[in-house]
């Protein structure tokens, strides 16, 4: 049995612990409420959450069903307790009310077209709302006033961010301004994904366009030459020849792998060998780990027809034309050389510049496309001097998740 005394001096030392506890567990909530850093930090860092959050949805451009999915991020961005998209001729999106009736939907598309008309945001009070009242989710409350601003595409006017509230402030008004210049900024960078991929199929064109004069005329005279001395030869070439031609105008894919790119690099100088005969020798060094590697489609064909057209072709005797890939960490390096002519550096400039016209334009092609698909510093590196031959070297990037290869 313990004295009073002591029972008294344990209670003191338990109630001392505890109260340490507490203070510590305190310290602890108290450092982790800072480390998340301050109330302006969290808010600005919830609001590019939300931003964020939306973006996708919308870079597909102002479709209904980017803006249904974009519209509840937009509401909670902005706050209130309704939010409407409209395009140029109706209702997108609803957000944040029971589905509206068509009173609604006709009351928002007069609302979005005087903003249309006028290109400015305009408030709404009660008055103009009275015809068709929008009621607050789950309370039935009616939202007395709103606000319409527009959505500005370079000069057109494209649609507008609606908001329904019980009363519209001027940062409401702001707000909804700036909410409606991000959704522009969305759909503009939508349409940029659009011209670029276009781009990119012009481009292709006018490479299979460069392929098909020169090489078809070129393979089938080959073949032609086979037919009576050596049949077999020529069939061999023509399937050869069909397997070329059914890869290079194909209609699907800006994308493939560097396995089947080499392959069809293999048939085309299959086809240029039967033409040159030993005046051509090909060497080929591949590491197999990087052929599964994601490529632009006919990145390699037209620096390899380049080896041959202007390198080869012109030069007096024999000629042999490299083909490497190898790899190197976080890329795939990929070269092309030959021993033929060369060309003088300047020139080269002046053609990758664009001011050489049906000079040389499968280089140009390929190195805009590597620069657009990678950044400017992927595009082609080329080492080359007159009588010196020329070497073509290009970085392609292992891991390339948003190219899909068909």
């Amino acid at each position: 049995m313990f004295s009073p005394a002591i029972d008294a001096a344990v209670l003191a030392v338990l109630a001392a612990a505890i109260v340490a506890a507490i203070g510590l567990a305190g310290f602890r909530l108290s450092r982790s409420h800072r480390d998340l850093g301050s109330e302006a930090e969290r808010a600005t860092y919830a609001t590019l959450h939300t931003a964020a959050l939306a973006a996708p949805h919308l870079r597909a451009g102002l479709s209904p069903a980017g803006a249904g999915k974009a519209s509840r991020y937009l509401r909670e961005l902005l706050g209130t307790e309704v939010l409407v998209l409209t395009g140029e001729t109706g209702v997108l999106a609803w957000d944040g009310a029971a589905e509206p009736g068509p009173e609604q939907r006709e009351q928002a598309l007069q609302l979005a077209g005087k903003v249309l008309a006028s290109g400015r945001t305009q408030v709404f009070r009660e008055k103009q709302l009275a015809s068709a009242h929008v009621p607050a989710a789950g309370s039935g409350v009616r939202l007395r006033e709103a606000v319409f601003a527009p959505i500005r595409v370079r000069r057109r006017v494209v649609g507008t961010v609606g908001v329904y509230t019980l009363q519209v402030g001027a940062p409401l008004v702001r707000a909804a301004g700036e909410v409606a210049a991000w959704v522009a900024t969305q759909i503009e960078l939508a349409e940029l994904d659009s011209s670029r991929a276009q781009l990119m199929e012009a481009e292709v064109r006018a490479l299979r366009a460069q392929i098909s004069p020169h090489f078809i005329y070129n393979s089938l005279n080959a073949i032609a030459s086979y037919i009576l001395t050596d049949p077999v030869r020529a069939r061999e070439l023509v399937i050869e020849f069909a397997d070329f031609t059914r890869y290079s105008f194909r209609r699907h894919g800006d994308f493939t792998t560097l396995a089947e790119e080499l392959k069809s690099i293999d048939r085309y100088l299959l086809l240029e060998r039967a033409r040159f005969g030993d005046r051509l020798a090909v060497s080929l060094q591949i590491g197999p780990e990087v052929l599964s590697t994601v490529v632009p489609f006919l990145s390699l064909q037209p620096l390899v027809e380049n080896a041959v057209r202007h390198g080869i072709e012109a030069k007096e005797g024999a000629g042999r034309i490299t083909i490497t890939a190898r790899d190197d960490g976080a890329y795939a390096v990929v070269t092309v050389e030959d021993d033929g002519v060369g060309m003088d550096p300047e020139h080269l400039r002046t053609v990758l510049a664009g001011h050489a016209p049906g000079d040389h334009v499968g280089l140009r092609n390929v190195d805009l496309r590597m620069r657009q698909v990678y950044g400017d510093e992927h595009g082609l590196v080329i080492d080359t001097a007159p009588g010196a031959g020329t070497l073509i070297t290009l970085r392609i990037p292992k891991s390339q998740p948003e190219h899909r290869v068909d």
